[in-house]
């Protein structure tokens, strides 16, 4: 049975995803190379009965969870970091994950070498980057729908299958086009590799600082995918009409914006949906031996598995 207890001066938060055993488990050894590391660890309430350890400090599953925690330790793949994110975005604590899922772009470490990275973590031999976040509002004739954030992406698509949607591109404040389209999707770098890759944009790597705007199955002979300045406002309307070729209701959903894929506001004909940067960045922990230049070259390659034999490099090349 978890039970509250004196935490010192250094103290984690343990996020696991609870639905897989190889998580549970991880997320114990963890816990217990952390405690007798002599670092209090904390687990929220939501997840406290699931891994039954008795060494770890029961908080509530919100922001509170991380408030003056040194890390956010991550079991799980990119969806359970993205629910850690909610939680560590607001008090600046850093995130740093363990794939334990299928891709796992946002986790720094494997699973089989668990036992080396908290131990580099408990000596501190890591260093915290910045990730560029959203910031997203939808509203309806002067009706604030929604006010939220996202890491990856901010995804406005259609309600109904069989229906595209018509939107209205806006960059800046000024239209860009029309389409009638599944959906569009507006991204940070960090996303580039998750729902906007899927749909046909490009892989910008983390150091950018960009916005990306993304179509879904656009019918329109402009709708490529645009990257533009980290200052500039995107914005999405859904036609009056909502959906194209077709009438509906005001006060009808049509569309629904998504945002990592984990909160969702529907939308009705008329709503406008804006991203620009977000205030609060996301913070990652990143192992000090990862840092070089051709990091995220490397995590692409592992990642998509992409054919890279017969590399010589420029050594062989030197003159």
């Amino acid at each position: 049975m978890l039970h509250p207890m004196g935490e010192s001066t250094r103290t984690m938060l343990v996020i696991a995803h609870t639905g897989r055993r190889n998580a549970l488990d991880s997320a114990r050894q963890v816990i217990e190379q952390l405690t007798a590391a002599g670092v209090a660890v904390r687990v929220t309430d939501a997840e406290a009965p699931t891994l039954s350890c008795a060494d770890a400090t029961v908080k509530p599953a919100g922001p509170a969870a991380a408030d003056g925690a040194e890390l956010v330790i991550v079991l799980g793949g990119d969806g359970t970091l993205l629910r850690a994110a909610e939680l560590a975005r607001p008090t600046g604590t850093p995130l740093i994950g363990v794939n334990l899922g299928h891709v796992g772009f946002l986790a720094e470490a494997e699973p089989d070498g668990l036992t080396e990275t908290v131990h580099r973590l408990v000596a501190g031999d890591y260093r915290v980057e910045e990730r560029m976040t959203l910031d997203v509002t939808a509203r309806d004739n002067g009706t604030e729908l929604a006010r939220t954030w996202a890491l990856n992406e901010a995804s406005v698509e259609k309600g109904a299958r069989e229906r595209m949607i018509e939107v209205l591109i806006e960059v800046d404040g000024r239209p860009l086009s029309r389409w009638g389209c599944d959906g569009v999707v507006c991204a940070t770098p960090t996303g580039s590799t998750a729902y906007a890759f899927s749909a046909g944009g490009p892989v910008v790597w983390p150091e950018v600082e960009a916005l990306l705007l993304v179509p879904l199955a656009a019918h329109a002979l402009f709708a490529r995918a645009l990257v533009v300045a980290p200052r500039s406002v995107l914005a999405v309307e859904l036609a009056d009409g909502g959906e194209a070729g077709g009438e509906a209701d005001r006060g009808t959903a049509v569309a629904a914006l998504w945002c990592d894929g984990r909160r969702r506001f529907d939308l009705p004909p008329g709503a406008r949906v804006e991203a620009r940067r977000g205030v609060l960045p996301v913070r990652l922990a990143r192992l000090h031996s990862a840092a070089s230049s051709g990091e995220f070259t490397e995590r692409l390659v592992a990642k998509f598995e992409l054919p890279v034999a017969g590399w010589r490099g420029r050594g062989r090349h030197a003159g």
